[in-house]
């Protein structure tokens, strides 16, 4: 059901179908290639050694360099931690990347609806955290269905009610002979989002999924990341005590003996990954469960990727908070287009290609072979659908012409990548003349 703690081989993904995706063929719904590559398979056009400068803006980006430290930096501090990744997919929806993840440790992938569950199967991920409850009669019916074929996929759903419960039985009623669904109770926090309200209404569920003969009750689920937007001492402390919770939930479903194998307690955004560690990494070692052998994920999905906006700010392991810090991975490159006032230039990218809703983009440098700062009071005030306000005081036309390249600092990784079918990714973001070396698929 379950790998144990001290089972730590890779999980598989099918490579040779990652492979496959640089023999897709190029064209007009990749958004800022250039015409040029149109019709040539990704493969053909990275062995011409493509610069970012013969790409149309505006662009997104991803370093490989940071990239690369990203997926060191995090694999070793959950080693060292004790814990095991499953990040969570929906942040890029690339599986690329998630090959990476998994080649470089991960425990799994985790997953937010049916749909890209689906997707993963499709590349042959063997194992997923759906991080939610799968309710809908089709995604189950494709569940049991894809678990009798292959007998080592691994699935993990939530279920945070009674009434779940039933309707997943329901759904489950006629799966082939043997098929059981492994579920996760959700703890969930006042004011919070999905989850079982308290202990109480948590153990009443877990009680029904541990009787139900279509469900398997594997473990505890949660997301912290919904009670708290800050480390504020208030939402520090709150975050603490829903860990804490869910620690005792996981005892008590053990002491109850409702576990029939080996348990999952997963917690964890990219946000508070220090209090996950703190408050349950201890379970993977403690005999409190009755003995029951304990896996603790961790399902930070950002981390890869970081940024330059929310998570640099509340991350434990961003610059400034850690020796060995992430770094982001991400830009967007946009082109100055009008300067129709002399504090005001208007850049070529809007909220149909950058993130906005964890902040603004921040202006870092004007991009090319003589690379410069921007003014350091320079803001991006505002986005329209094609279009980004860059607000320059005490400035004028002749310190960012119309023409010039800005590369713009990003919040949020979840919503850059679904604006994008194909992101290119270059050797280093801080290059006078970066250059093209991937071309990362995306699915949403």
């Amino acid at each position: 059901m379950t790998l144990g703690p001290e089972e730590g081989s890779a999980v598989a993904i099918d490579n040779a179908v990652i492979a496959a995706l640089h023999e897709r063929t190029l064209g007009p719904e990749h958004k800022s290639l250039p015409p040029t590559a149109w019709g040539r398979t990704v493969r053909e056009y990275l062995a011409a050694a493509p610069l970012l400068e013969e790409f149309e803006t505006p662009a997104l980006t991803l370093d490989r360099a940071a990239m690369d430290s990203n997926l060191a930096v995090m694999a070793d501090w959950a080693a060292a931690a004790g814990v095991r990744l499953a990040p969570h997919g929906k942040t890029t929806m690339a599986p690329q990347l998630w090959a990476e993840q998994l080649a470089a440790g991960s425990w799994g992938i985790t997953l937010a609806t049916g749909w890209q569950v689906q997707v993963a199967r499709s590349f042959g991920v063997a194992r997923v955290m759906l991080a939610n409850a799968l309710l809908d009669p089709v995604g189950l019916r494709w569940a049991a269905a894809e678990l009798a074929r292959d007998p080592g996929f691994e699935l993990f759903s939530w279920v945070d009610g009674v009434g779940s419960v039933r309707e997943m039985e329901r759904h489950l009623a006629d799966a082939p002979e043997g098929v059981r669904l492994s579920v996760l109770v959700e703890l969930g926090g006042p004011h919070g989002r999905t989850g079982a309200r308290g202990l109480e209404a948590a153990r009443e569920v877990a009680e029904a999924v541990h009787r139900s003969p279509r469900l398997i009750l594997a473990g505890v689920g949660g997301y912290e990341g919904a009670l708290a937007h800050d480390r504020s001492p208030e939402k520090v402390a709150a975050v603490r005590r829903y860990l804490d919770e869910m620690a005792l939930l996981h005892r008590a479903i053990g002491t109850a003996g409702w576990y029939e194998g080996p348990a999952v307690i997963t917690a964890g955004g990219s946000a508070y990954p220090d209090l996950v560690v703190e408050h349950l990494a201890g379970l993977a070692d403690e005999e409190g469960a009755q003995g029951v052998p304990t896996t603790v994920v961790l399902r930070s999905g950002a981390y890869l990727i970081h940024d330059d906006g929310f998570y640099s700010g509340i991350s434990p392991l961003a610059a400034g908070r850690a020796e060995r810090p992430l770094r982001s991975a991400m830009h967007g490159w946009a082109r100055v287009v009008s300067r129709p006032e002399a504090e005001l230039a208007l850049l070529d990218a809007g909220k149909r290609d950058l993130p906005f809703d964890e902040g603004l983009p921040v202006p870092q440098l004007i991009a090319g072979p003589a690379a410069a700062k921007l003014n350091p009071d320079a803001t991006v005030s505002a986005l329209n659908d094609q279009h980004a306000f860059l607000r320059l005081p005490g400035s004028d036309a002749q310190d960012l012409p119309v023409g010039g390249v800005v590369r713009l600092g990003l919040s949020h990784p979840c919503t850059a990548f679904d604006k994008w079918r194909l992101i290119p990714v270059i050797d280093d973001a801080g290059a006078e003349r970066p250059r093209v070396v991937d071309l990362v698929h995306t699915f949403f």
